[in-house]
């Protein structure tokens, strides 16, 4: 999360008063996303998968496909 100004490439949201700039590639890829302000900050939610999240050990073996 950063602050941006938006570009052609970009959907632009306005929620609540705050807008979000949102890259329409990374979206498609993420969504749904969610941003939520809590105690010490933002907290961002959304169903992109990590790697972890999709099966590599983190073990670095080429035959795992992790690097």
């Amino acid at each position: 999360m950063a602050l941006d100004e938006p570009k052609d490439v970009d959907n632009v949201y306005d929620i609540d008063g705050f807008k979000y700039v949102v890259n329409k590639d990374f979206m498609e890829k993420a969504k749904p996303i969610k941003v939520d302000y809590i105690d010490i900050g933002f907290k961002v939610t959304s169903e992109l998968k990590t790697e972890a999240e999709a099966g590599c050990s983190g073990c670095g073996t080429a035959d795992t496909g992790c690097a």
